[in-house]
């Protein structure tokens, strides 16, 4: 499980690098063409990769290509209007998708116990995701966006650890490299000349690609080692980003949270608790 919590940590500070920062429009675009560009280094220099392969799936790739600099762009839109709490919880509550996807398309048979921990934990979300302000309402298109392109892109994923042709870490190379020039094409495209760059973006590029790629590369390495059970990655994956997002959304962020909320992240700890008791147990 140390993977998966490697992956919860570098997810959720990818979410409070962008809050604090608050990146303007240009710079949101250089932030995430960096943050690719890394993810190849990283992925070349620390993986035998096949540069000269040409048979992967790119039914899976270039959705993945297209689907991740945008969603990225979309996460720091949400994060900025709607807060670091409710845009964590829009971008987890996508668990539907997948854990869906995990008995309808890869087969999972799930077990009393796991779908203990998943009814607590949709639970849970509903109370985190519980506030007296109008935000969500106002801002509901970047959370909704942020909904879907994280559940396809879970499912995509998981369909990357499956492929028996290629390792997952060729294809990580590949999908970040088409990553790299889909975010180029849109910062181009969607440039907008009034806004001025804070030099200090390209760093905060770099520190944002470190994380990300550590965010999937342990994600998909957890996925791999419970190819059998994707609903315990997902689970806790998305139940436990949710915890720790709102946790630390309140210590710094000051964002408020009612008798609900903490209930909810109550709720998401035994959620958890009862997945990885299902999956240990083998009940």
């Amino acid at each position: 499980m140390i993977f998966l919590f490697i992956s919860i940590f570098s997810s959720v500070f990818v979410g409070i690098l962008f809050k604090k920062i608050k990146p303007n429009f240009n710079e949101g675009f250089i932030m995430i063409s960096f943050n690719y560009l890394i993810a190849i280094i990283l992925s070349y220099s620390l993986f035998d990769v096949n540069i000269s392969s040409i048979h992967l799936n790119y039914k899976i790739v270039f959705p993945l290509m297209i689907l991740m600099p945008t969603i990225f762009f979309i996460l720091n839109l949400s994060i900025n209007k709607s807060g670091i709490i409710k845009t964590d919880i829009a971008q987890r509550i996508s668990l539907i998708i997948p854990i869906s996807a995990s008995f309808l398309i890869f087969g999972e048979s799930i077990s009393l116990f796991k779908w203990i921990g998943i009814i607590l934990g949709f639970g849970s979300v509903i109370l985190m995701l519980y506030k007296n302000d109008k935000t969500v309402q106002n801002n509901s298109i970047f959370l909704a966006l942020v909904f879907l392109g994280y559940g396809i892109i879970d499912i995509l994923f998981k369909q990357i650890a499956l492929q028996k042709t290629h390792p997952y870490t060729t294809y990580l190379f590949f999908i970040f490299t088409g990553c790299f020039i889909i975010s180029l094409l849109m910062s181009l495209l969607f440039k907008k000349k009034e806004y001025k760059i804070n030099k200090s973006v390209y760093f905060y590029g770099i520190l944002l690609g470190l994380l990300n790629f550590s965010n999937i590369y342990f994600y998909l390495k957890a996925h791999k080692i419970y190819s059998d059970n994707p609903s315990t990655v997902f689970a806790v994956m998305n139940f436990g980003v949710i915890s720790f997002a709102t946790i630390l959304g309140v210590f710094l962020f000051k964002e408020k949270l009612s008798k609900k909320n903490i209930f909810g992240i109550i709720m998401a700890v035994f959620a958890i608790i009862f997945v990885l008791y299902s999956q240990y147990k083998n009940i």
